[in-house]
């Protein structure tokens, strides 16, 4: 299970992103974070800029409310997305299960 943690209307958790994927794509889970695949290369912040999006329409929020708040240079990372809760985490991880 993903280790995360309300804050206020906010959601934060850990993300293991993995850089150059064939194509961009959320993967499940990998040790308590959420695996992301990512197209884009880790280079001139390409790839965070393709992780927000991604979360954004994953979580169906806007881009603006996903943010990066720690491992902004690693494939490691913590997010917070505000107007998320954690059930929208759990039926984020039954629909790509599905799939």
């Amino acid at each position: 299970m993903i280790r995360s943690s309300q804050k206020g209307e906010a959601l934060e958790f850990g993300v293991q992103v993995v850089p150059r994927a064939s194509r961009s794509v959320i993967r499940g889970e990998h040790d308590g974070k959420l695996r992301v695949r990512i197209a884009a290369p880790p280079v001139d912040g390409a790839a965070n800029e393709e992780l927000l999006r991604v979360l954004a329409k994953a979580f169906r929020v806007r881009k603006s409310a996903v943010g990066i708040i720690s491992g902004d240079s690693s494939k490691t990372k913590q997010v917070r997305i505000d107007g998320v809760t954690e059930s929208a985490l759990i039926a984020l991880l039954l629909r790509e299960s599905e799939s």
